[in-house]
């Protein structure tokens, strides 16, 4: 076994003052664990955590963010987008979705403007921000004894109504095992899926519903030597709208998902990994309903399954990642 010494240090930064700082520990973690069980021989870990005041940790210890050049070679960012530019100050090779990256993700719509280059279309969907107890609990003439939550998710509901027809899938913004996913074909079911964003205490994703054939595709920058690597489809995996969690698909269907993700990723400027997730509807096309830059690396998530198809394990994609970053 090689010596730390001879090992590369790969510094996961997570954490910070802005986004998501929840999904931004959960996903360190995900990338630390990974690193550690699987590459350690030639990785060696330094966990590097931003508290919400800003202050910058290692080991535990307070530091300034200039000692990084001597403390590790590549730094993988999961903080805040923004992070890149101080290490980049410090000239670290750095792993990060750009900015360009991050907006696409924040803003549906700008990805639905970006993506009708490729004829391409996306569900309507409206956002929900967090519910604000001071600011949203707000009476109105029409409350008629209703609590400040029942009265909120009323309105709100209201709001998706006046927007788009059911059905309707209601799910946090940033992802939240703990809710899951709603499918709310009433008025009275959209207001349930609501109020229990709001017990969540999450941002609120409320999203049309389009009938067809759903698949998650994965593509891998410079993977085994394309330019962008393609994973099969896998369908093994339950969808909100596939109740037996499978579908079947034609060849042709297969190459043209297959196709369509590799301009997508081509397109995105994606630079390293990107998750496209698609419906196939029947008359209507394709649709795109989410894009993802930062792989999961949960043991049983739907890439390790799209990986087993072609002889490959996650860390192989990880460890490609790394490399193409330095």
């Amino acid at each position: 076994m090689k010596k730390i010494k001879d090992k590369k240090r790969i510094g996961i930064l997570r954490g910070g003052t802005e986004g998501d700082y929840d999904s931004s520990l959960r996903e360190g973690g995900e990338i630390i664990l990974h690193i550690f069980e699987n590459l350690s021989e030639r990785w060696k870990v330094v966990d590097i955590f931003i508290d919400k005041s800003g202050v910058w940790h290692m080991g535990g210890v307070a530091i300034s963010p200039s000692i990084l050049p001597q403390k590790v070679d590549l730094v993988w960012n999961v903080a805040h987008h923004s992070m890149a530019n101080i290490l980049q100050s410090f000239s670290i090779p750095t792993i990060n979705i750009s900015s360009f990256s991050f907006l696409l993700k924040q803003d549906n719509d700008i990805l639905r403007e970006h993506i009708k280059e490729l004829d391409l279309n996306m569900p309507k969907k409206i956002v929900l921000p967090l519910y604000q107890a001071d600011f949203d609990a707000r009476p109105t003439g029409r409350s008629f004894g209703r609590g400040p939550i029942e009265e909120y998710t009323t309105r709100k509901a209201r709001e998706v109504l006046g927007k788009f027809s059911a059905p309707w899938i209601v799910k946090t913004f940033t992802p939240d095992s703990d809710m899951g996913i709603h499918l709310a074909k009433t008025f009275p079911e959209l207001m349930s899926a609501i109020k229990d964003g709001v017990q969540h205490k999450k941002s609120i994703l409320v999203e049309e519903f389009i009938s067809g054939k759903n698949v998650s595709i994965h593509s891998v920058s410079g993977f085994r030597g394309e330019d962008v690597y393609v994973f099969p489809i896998c369908t093994d995996r339950s969808h909100y709208n596939l109740p037996n969690g499978k579908a079947s698909f034609s060849t042709e269907e297969k190459d043209q998902f297959m196709q369509t993700a590799r301009n997508l990723h081509k397109h995105l400027g994606a630079e390293h990994y990107l998750q496209s997730n698609f419906v196939l509807h029947p008359k209507r096309g394709i649709f795109v309903t989410d894009i993802s830059f930062s792989p999961d690396l949960k043991k049983d998530s739907h890439l390790s399954q799209s990986c087993e198809l072609v002889g490959a394990k996650m860390h192989h994609i990880v460890e490609h990642i790394l490399e193409k970053a330095l």
